[in-house]
């Protein structure tokens, strides 16, 4: 296709690369000087002293649940399925992210001083349970990094004819310079930068696909076209062979796969525990709960814009193509010639980096604290904790650029990885929440069950390919019948092994264990040269008990994370799309007009949520870092910071007054 020079591709790539690189780089110095953030200490690098705020968090959120997956095969979905795939790709990633609201109540209850989930696993079961899911957990960021180059190097090679290869080993290049810099923060700041990005753009596609677009223009428009191409090519298994209904045999199965394999990349995946850990015990719940539904926006508003849109313009779009991810940039240039795929350039590189940067941050906290800090140097030092993570996010990074151009070169796409992913990483799943949420389960329990839940789901995967096919290759493996079996029987078949593993002998957990994990020290700390801090109130290195109060607090919010979830998922994935596929339902003008008005106002909602809020909710720090670099400027270095410093990411009880020095 190649819509875009190939010094487009390169400049996309590596300029806005380097522009973020070197912009968060100066905005962690920024916030080291004027808001006395030192991220050298490890809990800063790492944890951002679990201060950070709502707003900040449900932005995060949302980028590290955005992959390159969110934009690409939502919108082939769509293309593939009607207006059934789009949502099933929709309802089907959210509900997780809003589960895991009580998740992240319960871990600041029983661990609030654990850098990573399989702290407590090990504090828990010990050794050898701790290995099972350490090798889950990395399996689940390995295979996360690789849809994402897969998906980002496929759009940059086919918009701009760029080499894949280079791709993959480029996209990743400025997230690793950040992410050193800056640790989690700086993957925080970034993620909200991308996520607004994002949401800027999608805007754009919506609006010129229902509004400004000579090709199409209205809701009314895409609708007649829609009725057009299902009669020219009718979609199997579709109520009437529509695009325009929820009754689709098709998208149920991917749906049900849907929900199964992002159960897993989201229940196993650091990057949300760490998420949960960064924010604040007052935001977390609300945080994952905000980030949930403006997530939803996404797949629901874009997906069915731009999916859609390819079926109204009849674009011939090949099945491998369709399966690797490429409608989305092949219906924003037909809509908008080069600059639709510059948008769509962009919009993916940013989806790709800022999820690159929450899997490399997870991978880091994994290595360092349950493999370096557990059994390679027990008790490392802060100084030692930060090395050591340096050396992890190179690495790693690394990784999986070789790693993606590996599995290109088997054949493998983000399509089939992204269906197969939950037969690998959903064994783990059920026994990992019981870990959390339930005192009984035993060790024997929680090691065992997830090991044979991978058995069967990959002998149900197999088995079911050459029952059906005949044969077990790539294309056959790949078919809905084979995934929905694998995703079934791994996610399904741990949990009465758990049970019956637990009956025999149950644990009777007190939790103290957990609670009794400790952040790391750091005294070899250097003080700041430019700044003396002054705590108004000292933070202990360890939290052995929780304040009355603020258990009072906990208590309470993991009530309303475990009704406000569960509530919400019966409607996403019960209440709004089951009555509508045992109806057969058709959708009328008048509908699918309603149906799309409602996904506009949603992205607008969303956007305010994660874009507008978070600067809103950190108005005061701004205040203070744009205060402090005015006064450099003007006293040419010799500036005094306001003396109420307060962190973007900190809660007011702990404000520092900040001294400069004078040179």
């Amino acid at each position: 296709m190649a819509v875009l020079s190939q010094g487009v591709g390169y400049g996309v790539v590596i300029g806005l690369g380097a522009l973020f690189a070197i912009t968060m780089s100066l905005v962690t110095k920024a916030l080291h000087r004027y808001l006395n953030e030192n991220q050298q200490s490890s809990e800063m690098y790492m944890t951002a002293q679990r201060t950070v705020k709502m707003g900040l968090t449900a932005s995060a959120i949302v980028s590290a649940w955005t992959w390159a997956a969110t934009l690409l095969q939502s919108t082939s979905m769509a293309y593939k399925y009607g207006i059934s795939g789009s949502f099933w790709y929709a309802a089907g990633a959210t509900v997780q992210v809003l589960l895991f609201a009580v998740l992240a109540i319960e871990l600041k209850k029983r661990a609030p001083n654990a850098h990573t989930f399989l702290e407590i696993v090990y504090a828990r079961y010990g050794k050898s349970t701790h290995i099972v899911y350490l090798c889950f957990a990395l399996a689940t960021n390995i295979v996360v990094s690789a849809m994402l180059l897969l998906g980002g190097s496929a759009v940059v090679s086919y918009l701009t004819d760029m080499n894949v290869i280079a791709a993959c080993f480029l996209l990743p290049v400025g997230v690793i310079i950040y992410t050193l810099f800056g640790g989690i923060k700086a993957t925080f700041l970034t993620d909200y930068a991308h996520t607004a990005v994002i949401f800027i753009i999608i805007i754009s596609f919506v609006l010129t696909v229902y509004a400004t677009s000579p090709l199409i223009g209205s809701p009314s428009k895409m609708y007649d076209m829609l009725v057009a191409s299902a009669q020219a090519s009718p979609i199997p298994d579709n109520a009437q062979g529509s695009l325009l209904t929820m009754s689709s045999l098709g998208a149920l199965i991917f749906g049900i796969i849907n929900i199964c394999g992002n159960t897993s990349t989201v229940g196993v995946d650091q990057a949300y525990w760490q998420r949960a850990i960064a924010s604040h015990p007052a935001y977390a719940v609300k945080a994952y709960l905000m980030g949930g539904l403006s997530w939803f926006a996404i797949p629901f508003g874009l997906a069915t814009c731009l999916g859609l849109a390819g079926r109204a313009l009849q674009i011939d779009i090949s099945a491998s193509d369709v399966s690797a991810g490429l409608v989305l940039p092949d219906v924003a240039s037909r809509l908008l010639g080069p600059a639709g795929a510059f948008a769509s350039l962009i919009l993916v590189f940013m989806a790709v980096t800022s999820a690159s940067s929450a899997e490399l941050i997870a991978v880091s906290s994994l290595l360092t604290y349950d493999v370096f800090r557990t059994y390679i140097r027990p008790g490392a030092s802060g100084k030692a904790v930060i090395r050591f993570s340096h050396s992890i996010v190179i690495g790693f990074g690394f990784f999986m650029s070789i790693l993606a151009v590996i599995l290109r070169a088997t054949g493998v796409d983000l399509g089939y990885l992204y269906t197969l992913m939950g037969v690998l990483l959903c064994p783990a799943v059920a026994p990992l929440m019981c870990t959390l949420l339930w005192s009984k389960q035993s060790k024997l329990a929680a090691t065992v069950s997830p090991i044979i839940g991978l058995a069967c789901g990959l002998i149900a995967w197999l088995v079911t390919a050459q029952g059906i096919y005949g044969e077990i290759t790539l294309e056959s493996t790949a078919a809905n019948y084979p995934m929905l079996a694998g995703n079934l029987a791994s996610i399904i078949v741990p949990i009465p092994c758990l049970l019956v593993l637990t009956w025999i002998k149950p644990q009777n957990f007190d939790w103290e264990s957990t609670k009794a994990i400790q952040q790391v020290a750091d005294p070899d700390e250097e003080d700041n040269k430019n700044t003396i801090s002054i705590p108004i109130e000292p933070k202990p290195v360890v939290v052995e008990e929780t304040p009355e109060e603020t258990m009072a607090g906990l208590l309470k919010a993991s009530r309303f994370a475990k009704i406000s979830s569960l509530v919400l998922t019966l409607v996403l994935v019960i209440l709004w799309p089951l009555p509508m596929f045992g109806s057969q339902y058709v959708f009328s003008r008048e509908f699918f007009t309603g149906w799309v008005v409602v996904s506009i106002i949603w992205i607008f909602c969303s956007t305010c949520a994660v874009a507008i809020y978070p600067v809103i909710e950190s108005r005061a720090a701004i205040a203070t870092v744009f205060k402090g670099i005015y006064q450099d400027i003007t006293s040419f270095g010799k500036s005094e910071s306001s003396p109420q410093g307060t962190s973007i990411a900190s809660s007011g009880d702990q404000a520092e007054v900040i001294l400069a020095e004078k040179n």
